[in-house]
């Protein structure tokens, strides 16, 4: 894409229509994909389609070559630039890049603020999620059926209002006491929600590293299933990686020695939220982070966990990045970028 030859200034606007009052300055933004390979089907009928009610009937041949495993990327390019290197965004399962963009409520979301922080952020949706797309071919790309959250898993399994908290009559839900997720906008929070295949994580961080190689060096911003993907990259890419920032990682990086050494050099911020030990499930995910966090010192790397808060910063649902304290997380973060030579 061709730079742009002057700054373009955007304000951003909640859906509410309340005008932010910093606006934030591009010096470019842009689209592209990585990743992906041929998938080719063969053996099935042509069908007879009509586009529209009235339309003219037309034969669609589903045979032939379809692109798979490829994944959306969205980049913005602040003007001025304070982020040493890029920031790359990833998000978690069953959603996609719109994770980082917006709240349910309609606040200015992470990818905004970081851009007003001064970084270029590039924000990516997953192989098989929103604008990466999956194809819907009569023989299966993905082994298994895709899984789709409903409202009421996320209200709970996102500790919002934990186990037994949902009520399809909203004033019959119960909510985790002081939590700072949106509740009252959950609906809003769904529809985003997006399928996902549990057998895809091979094509996703092919994909990633594509990236990774494309536009790194840089910061990788990780949440949920993707801590394990950025975990990964960086032991994959310990040269391209300056560090990850996990956010509510659900999984983390390959556990062998070797691996573990590969993130020597390559700084992490393991960033946990509140409610954990009332859950069913997060205690362990916590603890195995923990392990591997010290797996890495051991190795001679440098692992910082936060868990919110013990400093302080209390109420987080693992959608810290929606929460209604989400600036003054973000700023924890950038804080800790920049003790690192990161942002100046």
């Amino acid at each position: 894409m061709k730079r742009l030859v002057a700054a373009v200034a955007v304000v951003v606007s909640s859906w509410a229509g309340a005008a932010v009052a910093q606006p934030i300055v591009l010096r470019d933004m842009g689209s592209f994909h990585v990743g992906g390979e041929p998938f080719v089907v063969s053996g099935e009928p042509v069908k007879e389609v009509k586009f529209t009610a009235n339309g003219v009937p037309l034969k669609i041949d589903p045979n032939g070559t379809y692109m798979v495993g490829q994944m959306y990327v969205q980049y913005f390019i602040p003007e001025p630039r304070k982020g040493a290197v890029p920031l790359l965004m990833w998000h978690g399962g069953g959603l996609s890049g719109v994770t980082y963009e917006t709240t349910p409520d309609g606040r200015p979301g992470w990818l905004n603020d970081f851009l007003r922080k001064g970084w270029s952020v590039y924000n990516s949706d997953a192989v098989e999620r929103g604008r990466s797309g999956w194809p819907a071919t009569a023989k299966p790309v993905w082994q298994g059926d895709p899984v789709l959250v409903t409202a009421a898993n996320a209200y709970e399994r996102f500790r919002i209002g934990g186990a037994g908290s949902w009520s399809e009559d909203p004033a019959q839900r119960k909510l985790l006491p002081g939590n700072q997720f949106p509740a009252d906008q959950i609906l809003q929070f769904s529809r985003q929600f997006v399928p996902r295949w549990i057998t895809t994580d091979e094509p996703t961080l092919k994909a990633y590293l594509q990236l990774v190689d494309k536009v790194c060096p840089c910061v990788l911003l990780v949440h949920s299933q993707a801590g394990k993907f950025g975990f990964q990259a960086a032991q994959a890419r310990p040269d391209k990686i300056r560090a990850v920032v996990a956010v509510e990682p659900a999984e983390v990086g390959d556990e062998d020695k070797e691996k573990i050494a590969a993130l020597k050099s390559v700084p992490a911020l393991m960033v946990y939220g509140d409610y954990i030990e009332q859950d069913a499930r997060w205690p362990a995910i916590r603890a195995k982070g923990a392990r591997f966090a010290q797996a890495v010192r051991e190795a001679g790397g440098q692992v910082d966990e936060v868990d919110l808060p013990k400093v302080g910063i209390k109420g987080n649902s693992h959608m810290v990045m929606m929460d209604k304290n989400n600036l003054e997380v973000s700023a924890l973060i950038n804080e800790w970028l920049a003790k690192r030579g990161l942002y100046r």
